[in-house]
C-alpha cells in the first residue's frame, strides 16, 4: 500500500508544520522568491500519496495582486499562489535540489470573483493539491502536473492546474548558451498605456506600450520592477507574460467593462530579454464571446498562448 510522501526538511524551517502552528512564511528559497514580502505560503502537509494540503496568506494590499481600491483579490494572485505551491512541493516532497531551474509549461486557473473580496484580515487560503504525471529521468523526478482546489473560509474561490519541469543549473546553462542575467540586457522600456486603461494605479505597473495596431502592444520589460523581477533573471518571467495577457484584455476596446476571471496559458519558448516581445489579441473562430485569445511573439516565434475568460466587471 502506498504511503504518503515524507516532506524534506530544508534549512530555516520545518515545512510539514501543523496548521495551528503557522506563524510565518515558508523559506523564500523554496518558492523561488528573494523577498519575504512576496512569499505567500505558510506551510504544507502530506495527506496521502501525491496529495497535499498547502496553506497560504494573502495580503490586504499589494500593488499588483489586490485591486487598486483594495476591495478584491486579483485572479493572478491565485496563479502566483499555485506556482509557489508547485515549487514548494517539488523541493519538499520530490527532493528537487535548491538551485535547479524550473520551466513553467502550462497554467490554468479559474476563479470565482464573488468569493475574492478583501476582508477585515488577510485571507488564509487552503490549497488541496494533487500531483500527477511525475516525469522520471534517471530514477529521479524531472517534472509533474498538479491540480489545486483553493478555498478561503470554506468558500470555493478557485481551481488551478500547472505543469512544470526542472533541470540542474549546469544543464540549464548549456541549454541557454551562456545567456545569464549578467550578460543579457533588456530592450529599452517604451512609454506605457495610461494606467487607468489597464486597471492599474501606477505607471510602473503598466506592462503594455502602444504599437501599430489597436489589438497589438509591445511588452514593457522593466527589470527594476520589484515584483516581476524579484531577483535577476535571464528571461522574461511567466508571471509578467500573464499580466500582459490580463492587461491586453483590459485595454482592448471591445472588451471594456469585462473582467478577466480565468486564464489557460501554454508556454512554448523562453521570452528573451534582449528582443522586443509583442502581445496581440487574436480572433479565434468558434470562441465564446467571453473568451479572449492572447498571443505573445518575438519575431516569428510564438512564445505563449493564453485563453482569457471574462465576466462582467
Amino acid at each position: 500500500m502506498p504511503h504518503p510522501r515524507q516532506l524534506a526538511t530544508y534549512p530555516l524551517a520545518e515545512t510539514s508544520m501543523a496548521p495551528a502552528s503557522l506563524t510565518a512564511t515558508v523559506p523564500r528559497q523554496l518558492v523561488h522568491r528573494a523577498a519575504v514580502a512576496e512569499t505567500l505560503l505558510t506551510g504544507v502537509t502530506s495527506t496521502a500519496t501525491d496529495r497535499f494540503t498547502v496553506f497560504a496568506q494573502w495580503p490586504r494590499a499589494h500593488q499588483l495582486h489586490v485591486s487598486s481600491d483594495r476591495t478584491a483579490y486579483e485572479p493572478l494572485l491565485v496563479a502566483e499562489t499555485v506556482r509557489q505551491a508547485a515549487a514548494l512541493l517539488a523541493h519538499t516532497a520530490y527532493e528537487v535540489p535548491l538551485g535547479h531551474q524550473f520551466v513553467l509549461r502550462e497554467l490554468r486557473i479559474t476563479t470565482h470573483p464573488e468569493h475574492l473580496a478583501v476582508g477585515a484580515a488577510p485571507a488564509e487560503p487552503t490549497l488541496r493539491v494533487t500531483v500527477s504525471d511525475v516525469d522520471q529521468r534517471g530514477g529521479r523526478p524531472a517534472g509533474f502536473r498538479c491540480d489545486a482546489d483553493i478555498r478561503v473560509g470554506g468558500e470555493h474561490v478557485a481551481t488551478g492546474h500547472l505543469a512544470i519541469t526542472w533541470t540542474s543549473e549546469a544543464v540549464y546553462r548549456r541549454l541557454r548558451g551562456g545567456r545569464t542575467a549578467a550578460t543579457v540586457s533588456a530592450v529599452p522600456v517604451p512609454p506605457g498605456l495610461p494606467p487607468a486603461e489597464v486597471e492599474r494605479a501606477l505607471p510602473a505597473d503598466v506592462v503594455l506600450a502602444p504599437a501599430d495596431h489597436p489589438d497589438r502592444w509591445q511588452l514593457r520589460v522593466d527589470t527594476a520592477h520589484a515584483v516581476f523581477f524579484d531577483h535577476p533573471l535571464d528571461h522574461v518571467p511567466g508571471m509578467l507574460l500573464l499580466e500582459a495577457a490580463r492587461q491586453a484584455v483590459r485595454a482592448r476596446a471591445r472588451n471594456r467593462g469585462r473582467t478577466p476571471v480565468s486564464f489557460h496559458t501554454v508556454f512554448h519558448q523562453y521570452a528573451e530579454l534582449d528582443r522586443p516581445t509583442w502581445i496581440e489579441v487574436v480572433d479565434v473562430p468558434g470562441a465564446h464571446d467571453s473568451d479572449v485569445q492572447v498571443v505573445g511573439r518575438q519575431g516569428e516565434t510564438t512564445l505563449f498562448e493564453c485563453a482569457v475568460g471574462t465576466g462582467k466587471g
